[in-house]
């Protein structure tokens, strides 16, 4: 039908919910289709976006699969209207596909090393996040943001007395669940906002009957521990990744230096870790002075140790068969293979510390130390990721949070948002 032969009110109505030309372009011939195709290789324009836009769907009861290794990892799901008004609103490249050109695929995916994973129930996430501003970001609760997955979030009160039972997925950044505020008293001693941090601990651990806030913290880890072993799903990033082990670990034991007078750790805490408590490491060693702004051996680049900092490089994530381990090929799915590192508190994990069975999912070739890891615990699985922000490698505390506009296809944050796609996949026996 030609322009000119729509009335000014169609005309309108169309425009309002399809903003843009290109939107349009990249959706062109859905009606047609039988099926449409979310591609994650460089053909699309939108990879961050592209999860959120899947996640709905599949809110929404729509039956969609994930084609692992096949295009970087693409999404495919039935032809539906309200999926490609999604995707044009979103700027999000989909390709409509017949009957057969989607025979055609699963042919190809039957003989080689990919697999096409249903996903069938979006899975209800929180972020564990403190209720007062932090002069630092969280990459996940931007990645959420900006793919448009909806999320909640929740603090100490809400894990120790609810216990996380209504969630699938949780997860972690910046926590220093060993109780010492990340040691950042050592640098930022009279900031506003870490005279805030210490008091609102404080006022939680008192409020909940815990006799200190290391006390309080390890009773968050514990329930965290808990909600894997019942079948969570865990994602951390950064700090909180050593630190839950570490208080996991020091169940029985007092390993956090005193922030009020510096008092530093019995010298014998470390040897009576029970590390059969710990998730992901085991035999670490703890930095016992209370000037030194470092947790334990775990972290392999030691960022704030001014003699034993490492320089970053870059990472390559891991292949895996699709058809045996689907669960670390979906953790992996990417149109990158290697990605430049980035600092953290806790930047990366010691090979020497990765507990037997603990899953490398990615590394620097080389290096002693690994970046992305993933394990089980009863029925459920964590999933640890070092660093802060994956487009930010030197990121500071007081600097503006990344604009992921200016970082649509960012490789980095893809992992992140694998792990909030992959609880929906449909479970099958797994070899992992």
């Amino acid at each position: 039908m030609c322009l000119g032969c729509v009335s000014r009110r169609d005309f309108l109505r169309v425009a309002a919910v399809v903003p843009t030309i290109p939107s349009v372009m990249r959706v062109r011939g859905w009606a047609r289709a039988d099926w449409l195709l979310i591609p994650m290789d460089d053909a699309q324009a939108e990879h961050l976006k592209a999860y959120g836009h899947t996640f709905r769907a599949i809110q929404r009861g729509v039956k969609a699969e994930w084609l692992l290794n096949y295009r970087g990892g693409s999404f495919l799901l039935p032809s539906d209207a309200a999926v490609a008004r999604d995707a044009a609103l979103n700027g999000i490249t989909v390709e409509g596909l017949s009957d057969a050109a989607v025979t055609q695929i699963r042919g190809e995916i039957a003989t080689s090393n990919m697999d096409a994973v249903p996903l069938e129930k979006a899975p209800k996430v929180a972020v564990y996040v403190p209720p007062f501003a932090a002069p630092w970001d969280d990459a996940v609760t931007m990645a959420l943001n900006y793919a448009g997955i909806e999320y909640d979030k929740l603090w100490d009160i809400e894990v120790v007395e609810q216990g996380l039972k209504t969630y699938d997925w949780l997860h972690l950044h910046h926590e220093d669940f060993t109780g010492q505020y990340s040691k950042f008293y050592l640098n930022y001693a009279g900031a506003p906002w870490l005279a805030e941090m210490v008091a609102k601990n404080r006022e939680v651990a008192r409020q909940l009957g815990y006799a200190n806030v290391p006390a309080l913290k390890k009773a968050v880890a514990q329930k965290i521990s808990a909600f894997v072993e019942r079948g969570g799903f865990l994602f951390a990033m950064c700090t909180a990744t050593e630190t839950l082990d570490l208080a996991l670990a020091a169940e029985n034991v007092d390993i956090a230096a005193s922030y009020a007078d510096g008092t530093p750790m019995e010298p014998n805490a470390g040897a009576r870790l029970d590390w059969s408590k710990s998730l992901a490491f085991q035999n670490a060693t703890l930095e016992l002075s209370p000037t030194t702004p470092v947790y334990s051996d775990i972290d392999g680049h030691q960022v704030n140790s001014a003699d034993r900092r490492q320089q970053l490089g870059t990472f390559t994530i891991f292949g895996f068969s699709a058809k045996i381990d689907p669960v670390p090929t979906m953790l992996v799915q990417n149109h990158r293979d290697v990605i430049p590192d980035f600092y953290g508190l806790t930047t990366s994990f010691t090979r020497k510390t990765l507990k037997p069975g603990v899953t490398v999912l990615a590394d620097e070739t080389g290096a002693p130390w690994v970046k992305y890891i993933h394990g089980e615990k009863g029925q459920g699985t964590w999933t640890f990721y070092g660093g802060h922000d994956p487009e930010d490698p030197q990121h500071q505390i007081g600097d503006a949070p990344t604009d992921l506009t200016l970082h649509p296809h960012s490789p980095g944050y893809r992992l992140i948002l694998n792990n909030v796609l992959f609880p929906a996949a449909k479970k099958k026996e797994l070899k992992t």
